[in-house]
């Protein structure tokens, strides 16, 4: 997979091009403010982009503006915001157009599955932190109706998670999830696909954006 990586500390973004290299795979640009990711983008099309959200020159959400104008001039390229912070303004509508994901730095833990995001996300998929849906789907009246069980549920389908992926987590049979799934849709009133883990776009663009 060919990746360009945005992000203005330079110790962060070459240990994370060491840790893609050392997993096989390309770093083909690197950019350490908005405007040069841009270039290196347009230079290099690569597959994936891993940005920073507060770059120079503004140092607020530069890196998301830039992640906006990447989705634009190139709607199949895997974008993967990962930053220290939470911002909402931008992300909805990079969630909807899926092949995003948005990972807080301080909560990747686990160097495989932050792996295994990066390469769902370059597939077209989503992959979410939970503290980021909470803030995107943190409308306590259209989610009253969850049980907390559902709440987890959605959190994991979010997150990219297949029914499969759901049970192992939650220790439950896919049968289970296959019904929470269905009962998460009926009471948030949109119409599901339990094939398809991007369902969840549904669900992330209609409580952005009532």
């Amino acid at each position: 997979m060919r990746i360009v990586i945005g992000e203005d500390s330079a110790l962060f973004r070459e240990g994370l091009a060491r840790l893609l290299d050392d997993a096989g795979h390309e770093v083909v640009g690197r950019a350490s403010d908005a405007e040069s990711l841009l270039t290196v983008v347009d230079q290099t099309e690569p597959d994936l982009a891993v940005i920073d959200i507060r770059m120079p020159p503004d140092h607020t959400d530069d890196g998301a503006r830039a992640a906006r104008r990447i989705r634009a001039s190139y709607p199949a390229m895997g974008i993967v915001l990962l930053s220290q912070h939470l911002e909402t303004r931008h992300s909805v509508e990079l969630v909807s157009s899926g092949g995003f994901g948005y990972l807080l730095k301080d909560r990747v833990l686990d160097v495989d599955q932050f792996l295994e995001a990066l390469t769902r996300v370059a597939a077209g998929g989503s992959a979410l932190d939970p503290e980021v849906v909470g803030r995107l789907l943190g409308r306590p009246d259209r989610l009253s109706a969850l049980t907390p069980r559902e709440r987890e549920v959605l959190a994991l389908m979010a997150e990219g998670c297949t029914n499969s992926g759901i049970g192992r987590r939650l220790w439950l049979n896919e049968r289970t999830v296959e019904t929470h799934v269905g009962s998460i849709m009926a009471k948030l009133g949109l119409v599901s696909n339990a094939e398809d883990h991007r369902r969840v776009l549904a669900v992330l663009v209609y409580l952005g954006q009532h």
